[in-house]
């Protein structure tokens, strides 16, 4: 039995279940982007540099729809948000026909990867020359290039969008569409994790589901990295 399950009493031995929803807990699923073509290029992918995905990232989304279509597992959902950047937004309009009751996707550039600022657009070897190779590790406050941000004011203001797409959904499941560094700065603000940190440096896979609570007793992680759907790709 898993940790997500509970035996229901009176059922049959061996039979377990979902625990029944608790109206006053929200469930918040973020959803990585598929791979973007600045992925595959190795350009910033700021609002200029971002051109959407790529073909194995179409395919990742897609795969993603099926499961979803599939397993009804975010049928339920009662709103559908995602980034402005164009990966996140093409993954979100592939998947929606899957989740809830095809609302209209919200864009809310707060759930945005860290903005780059005067790096946009740039390749990362030209990012380089131009501005370093900032550590966040060392310096998590210095920012990546001017007009950007520094990982600290990230990752405050990615996880306040979060906390805040909660709160206006109390009760309900939510979808957000975002990327690796929003659910990273999720980890880092809502697990015991020490202040001021650099990055963690987790393996975020494209098209992952990583699944959050939010109740009386806070945040409590479900599920982190679940993308058992591309991983049948071979590709």
């Amino acid at each position: 039995m898993s940790a997500s399950q509970s035996k229901v009493s009176g059922a049959p031995p061996g039979v377990s279940t979902l625990p029944a929803a608790d109206p006053d807990t929200t469930r918040v699923v973020l959803i990585r982007h598929g791979e973007a073509i600045c992925n595959v290029r190795g350009v910033v992918g700021g609002h200029t540099g971002c051109t959407g995905l790529s073909p194995r990232g179409k395919r990742q989304a897609e795969a993603l729809r099926a499961r979803l279509t599939e397993t009804g597992e975010l049928a339920q959902a009662g709103a559908l948000y995602a980034s402005v950047l164009a990966r996140a937004l093409e993954t979100g309009g592939i998947i929606a026909p899957a989740i809830g009751d095809g609302r209209a996707l919200v864009e809310d550039c707060d759930l945005c990867e860290l903005h780059p600022g005067e790096a946009d657009g740039l390749t990362w070897d030209e990012f380089r020359v131009r501005y370093g190779d900032p550590d966040f590790d060392v310096d998590p406050d210095t920012v990546v290039a001017p007009g950007g941000e520094s990982w600290s004011s990230f990752v405050a203001r990615a996880s306040k969008a979060v906390t805040r797409v909660a709160e206006a959904h109390h009760g309900e499941l939510v979808v957000i569409v975002c990327h690796a560094g929003v659910i990273e700065s999720t980890m880092a603000s809502f697990l015991p994790v020490a202040p001021g940190r650099g990055r963690l440096r987790l393996p975020t896979v494209h098209t992952s589901l990583t699944e959050w609570e939010l109740g009386d007793g806070g945040w409590r992680l479900v599920r982190y990295n679940d993308a058992a759907h591309v991983r049948t790709l071979g590709d």
